[in-house]
């Protein structure tokens, strides 16, 4: 599956930037990742991030999205205000399931300053293995 992934300069404060490691492990995962910026800790406009990635899905160049900024919700209320994206702000292994299950949520957000990455991979992998029922 092609997956767009996107974040603003959240997603590489602290030790370890959080946006590359998930972009490796959903790559681990067999599949394929567009990069939709940012790529530094520079101060960037989260909503221009979120954007590009529910463009990537809206023209099929993606099936579906991962964004991650500080809290995970500034990046659901900008995706989500583009017709047919379905953007879900998850903190826990029953919220990324039931966005699947029950909302069919084609963007996971993700918050680097509220997970470990340790959480946003089990997240990930929770979310894109979850069909909608």
């Amino acid at each position: 599956m092609i997956i767009a992934v996107g974040s603003d300069h959240a997603g590489y404060e602290g030790g370890i930037p959080y946006k590359p490691e998930l972009m490796r492990h959903i790559e681990s995962l067999g599949h394929i990742v567009v990069d939709c910026g940012t790529n530094g800790s520079e101060s960037v406009d989260y909503p221009d991030f979120a954007e590009a990635v529910a463009n990537a899905i809206l023209e099929k160049h993606a099936v579906c999205g991962i964004l991650l900024c500080g809290t995970g919700i500034g990046m659901s209320i900008a995706a989500n205000r583009h017709r047919g994206i379905r953007a879900a702000a998850c903190a826990t292994v029953d919220m990324a399931r039931l966005s699947r299950e029950h909302n069919d949520a084609n963007v996971l957000c993700l918050g680097r300053r509220i997970l470990e990455l340790d959480q946003c991979k089990e997240l990930i992998t929770l979310w894109l293995d979850t069909p909608f029922s």
